[in-house]
């Protein structure tokens, strides 16, 4: 069962990294408020119609502190960070944006302590600083003196701020919804957050047309990277704990630099090695389960 939880949080590592590169490939084609709504939608689609009848039933017994948690789960992870991901691949490269993944174990630790009650070890936290030293000699090609943000920087990070926030919310929902069931209603709370995007995107944006690849990029979008991506990741969160899912993001940057260099033509240099292997072993490090404390004998 623990491999199998392994296994499925690489593909899914490998589907999310695969969407930046698609979301910077078609930029320009889509709007990102648009974008983000037709993923939404094209879920709700496919699954709705399976999960209609039991979601139906289910919406009776769910409590207050339910909706709170789905309403939250719908802010966080339901469309905005996304959202945020493709309008900042307008202004940093996908390499660059895909770089600040490795800040969201940060905010998952702050976060999961509080919200998850889970136990924060020392090595987590020397794993990440470790891993994160492996992003910065990466985004400052070995020169730590050119690191700066830029807008897109800054909507690279708030997005992954309120995808930490989504994983530890993951790990406190007691609702009974199935994964598809959660999918569906994450969906469409998710379009109610959007709808203020996509408002102001119709009435200022000059261009709405809808190429060959930008439909391309969404359907990519929304059955690799939503619906088979956090199907996925509501499995490994469950089994393997906010805290420690969250640290292995840190293998997308790697997976995001072969991307790019295989289908964007950005190919890797030593910098890149250097910095890879150290998110790989700051991953490993963070990983490990803390020690259990020592009792005594009575």
């Amino acid at each position: 069962m623990r491999f199998t939880a392994w296994l499925v949080l690489l593909g899914t590592l490998l589907l999310w990294s695969g969407n930046w590169i698609v979301a910077r490939a078609v930029r320009d084609e889509i709007a990102p408020g648009i974008a983000t709504a037709g993923r939404l939608l094209i879920v709700l689609a496919i699954l709705l119609p399976f999960v209609f009848q039991g979601l139906a039933k289910k919406l009776s017994l769910l409590k207050k502190k339910d909706w709170l948690v789905l309403w939250a789960l719908g802010f966080t992870g339901g469309g905005l960070h996304l959202a945020l991901q493709w309008l900042g691949l307008h202004y940093t490269t996908a390499t660059s944006g895909i770089l600040y993944l490795s800040t969201s174990p940060i905010f998952i630790l702050l976060m999961a302590a509080p919200l998850a009650a889970e136990r924060i070890g020392v090595r987590q936290w020397l794993g990440v600083l470790i891993s994160f030293s492996g992003v910065a000699t990466i985004a400052t090609k070995g020169e730590f003196g050119l690191l700066s943000f830029n807008l897109g920087d800054l909507m690279a990070l708030a997005s992954m701020m309120m995808w930490a926030g989504y994983t530890v919310f993951l790990r406190v929902r007691r609702d009974p919804l199935s994964t598809a069931e959660l999918i569906v209603l994450i969906c469409a709370l998710g379009l109610v957050f959007m709808t203020p995007w996509v408002v102001w995107e119709i009435v200022y944006n000059p261009r709405l047309e809808l190429s060959r690849e930008g439909a391309l990029g969404v359907l990519y979008s929304a059955i690799g990277s939503m619906l088979l991506a956090y199907a996925g990741w509501s499995y490994v969160v469950t089994r393997l704990g906010a805290a420690r899912a969250g640290v292995t993001m840190h293998l997308m940057p790697a997976m995001g630099v072969a991307l790019a260099a295989l289908f964007l033509g950005e190919y890797p240099r030593w910098f890149h090695f250097a910095g890879i292997a150290l998110i790989l072993t700051g991953v490993a490090l963070s990983s490990l389960r803390p020690a259990a404390p020592l009792t005594r004998e009575q």
